[in-house]
């Protein structure tokens, strides 16, 4: 069995999160491990609080897992801190990880900032340039790129920046507002785009953690990029397809809409 490690935070309420990663690899057919950046007191409507994790015990996390079972596949989702960004990317470096997929988390599907002003610079200075893969929304990539996402070519622009900036591809995600949840992929002047239909469900919370988890997945076992991409984008419009509808706020996914999985394969 094909393996994947997620760093990331937790989520109280399981709907985004490490939490999230997890169901997404286990349905997606890989061993899901964790290396926990933060705790956070969350549910669907919103963030109360967050305990982050040293840089000293996230470095041992990590250290467990490659030490022992070194993973196919690593997502990275939110981290908080400068501190423990730098950790993330030097252990990476150090154990020559491969298959890397970044999901910059700066807020929460609820509104809440998820990431220190501070540790934004780190992140593109340390982590981006170590990614197989960058998957921004469009309010991420507008910090990223500098320039203001309105259009798809505007999409466009800003993804070949960010790519040629930090030497990896990127899953530029137009569910902001854009179009119908198109995505536009760029990898070294390739460019594709994924032509999606929005689904009129309003519990999308952790739906970026989702995609980018199971894309770390299909790498995992060995796909394209490409095609990793368009397994993911059906994976996930099956999970919002499934309407599950819990609390008060923007609710969780059905990750287990398929539990005898054709994406496990």
């Amino acid at each position: 069995m094909r393996t994947a490690l997620t760093i990331a935070g937790s989520d109280s309420c399981s709907g985004a999160g490490i939490q999230a990663d997890i169901k997404t690899m286990t349905m997606n057919g890989v061993y899901a491990m964790s290396a926990i950046t933060s705790l956070t007191a969350q549910n669907t409507t919103g963030v109360r609080a967050i305990l982050d994790s040293t840089p000293k015990f996230l470095r041992e996390q990590i250290d467990a897992v490659f030490e022992d079972i070194y993973p196919d596949s690593v997502k990275i989702g939110m981290v908080s801190s400068a501190e423990l960004i730098s950790v993330i990317a030097e252990r990476l470096i150090y154990y020559k990880a491969k298959n890397i997929v970044v999901d910059p988390v700066m807020v929460a599907t609820s509104g809440s900032a998820l990431i220190k002003t501070d540790a934004v610079a780190t992140l593109e200075k340390e982590l981006l340039p170590v990614a197989s893969l960058i998957t921004p929304n469009i309010p991420e990539a507008e910090v990223l790129s500098g320039m203001t996402v309105k259009t798809r070519e505007d999409m466009q622009k800003s993804a070949k920046l960010i790519g040629d900036t930090y030497g990896c591809a990127v899953l530029l995600k137009g569910g902001h507002s854009i179009n119908d949840a198109t995505d536009f992929l760029y990898d070294g002047g390739k460019e594709k785009w994924f032509e999606g239909k929005r689904i009129n469900n309003p519990n999308t919370h952790g739906t970026g953690c989702t995609l980018s988890s199971a894309i770390a997945s299909n790498l995992a076992k060995g796909f394209s990029l490409e095609d990793s991409v368009a397994r993911a984008k059906e994976y996930i419009c099956g999970a919002l397809s499934a309407m599950l509808d819990l609390g008060k706020g923007s609710g969780p996914m059905n990750h287990a809409f398929d539990i005898n999985s054709q994406f496990a394969k």
